[in-house]
């Protein structure tokens, strides 16, 4: 699990996508977090219990001009 002096959330909290990232492929479009969630550069994530959480996309009217 996380050793870091302020320890990240764990992946089931609701702010896991503020944990430090250990490994980083932006040339494979991912990165991976302490607490084992695999994130993606279309906001894609993928749980250590193997489920995915489809890309957070904002609808077109809610973009602020």
């Amino acid at each position: 699990m996380c050793s870091h002096t302020s320890p990240c959330p764990s992946w089931d909290a609701p702010d896991h996508d503020a944990a430090r990232v250990v490994a980083f492929h932006p040339d494979q479009g991912w990165f991976l977090l302490c607490n084992g969630v695999v994130l993606f550069d279309d906001t894609r994530e993928v749980l250590p219990n193997r489920s995915i959480i489809p890309p957070q996309r904002v609808p077109p009217d809610r973009i602020p001009s």
